[in-house]
């Protein structure tokens, strides 16, 4: 590939454990295979599946980089023979499948999208993370009430402020808890019509008293599964996308069957090349729009070099951000 160095700049693991484990390194440059794009990175996002792989408990699929980092924006260095939906030279953010804490990375053809209009290159890497998997586990294919209740638990974080907005612009009433005032305040100009402070208000009484929710989004798990289906409405879904607070549970699953609760949950990575493509289709036509209609935003909470990887997932680690954290390299 003319013009790219031999070697690129990366940060990578030293073992699992404490973000202390992040190290930076030299590595070959990576080529893209058939169907895929040469990104050389401007900025990558942190997620929770970062750290839960950097402790040890979320391996790389098979044939995927053992770096983290699940999404970047960038401009296409270079394409495989087979690509013709990118040019070098493009403007680009993606999902990828790791190897985002990189200078460059290989990224499938079908997962970039262009950057939206009214956004930054920089915090354009903080949108496919979040965006295809809100979108993919809440929307995409799913009946959505009209005047619904959506309640998004962690309305501050990267997952939360999307999941506010993409609720907000498709018309629901948007519940969400939060730590603190400042969060709240955060959450409520992202759209949020309702903010909960956990720590010292009890949702399921509120949700109950708003008619109930028709979807519920959480990451938190623990004492949270079983108060979601009290909170939650006849015919609703409830989604799970993480368990902060542990997936084992001891509960009385009849309220979920007398309710017709439909509990589901998935985990991004894992899904086919296939269907990212599909995701990223769906987002650039219906949901990419709602940027240049100013309905959506990003959302950075800071950007940080990549060499202080260990910085930001301590940072990412204490909740106190709002939006997402992202890396340059």
């Amino acid at each position: 590939m003319k013009d790219l160095p031999e070697k690129m700049r990366v940060v990578e693991l030293d073992g699992f454990g404490t973000p202390d484990v992040l190290t930076e390194a030299k590595r070959p440059l990576v080529h893209p295979a058939a169907g895929e794009v040469l990104i050389r990175v401007i900025a990558t996002g942190v997620n929770g599946p970062d750290l839960v792989q950097r402790r040890g408990h979320y391996p790389p699929p098979k044939g995927a980089s053992d770096l983290l980092g699940l999404e970047v924006s960038g401009q296409v260095a270079a394409t495989a023979p087979d690509v013709t939906a990118w040019q070098p030279g493009d403007m680009v953010c993606a999902l990828t499948n790791g190897g985002g804490y990189a200078e460059y990375v290989a990224v499938d053809a079908g997962h970039c999208l262009p950057i939206p209009a009214g956004v930054s290159p920089i915090d354009a890497a903080g949108l496919p993370e979040t965006f295809f998997t809100v979108w993919s586990n809440v929307f995409l294919d799913h009946a959505i009430p009209e005047n619904g209740n959506f309640l998004v638990h962690g309305g501050s974080g990267g997952i939360g402020s999307t999941a506010i907005q993409l609720g907000r612009a498709i018309g629901l009433n948007v519940f969400t808890t939060v730590a603190d005032d400042e969060a709240a305040a955060f959450a409520r100009a992202l759209g949020a019509a309702r903010t909960i402070l956990y720590e010292t208000e009890d949702f399921v009484p509120v949700c109950r008293e708003a008619g109930g929710m028709d979807i519920i989004l959480d990451i938190i798990g623990g004492d949270y599964v079983a108060r979601n289906i009290k909170a939650a409405r006849h015919d609703a879904r409830i989604v799970q996308l993480a368990f902060n607070a542990g997936s084992r549970v001891d509960i009385d699953l009849m309220p979920m069957m007398l309710k017709r609760i439909s509990y589901t949950g998935s985990t991004l990575r894992s899904r086919s090349d296939g269907f990212k493509a599909r995701v990223a289709q769906s987002l650039r036509e219906r949901v990419w729009p709602l940027f240049e209609a100013g309905a959506l935003r990003s959302v950075t909470h800071t950007v940080l070099p990549l060499a202080d990887a260990a910085e930001a997932h301590r940072m990412m680690e204490s909740a106190s951000h709002q939006g997402k954290i992202l890396l340059t390299p």
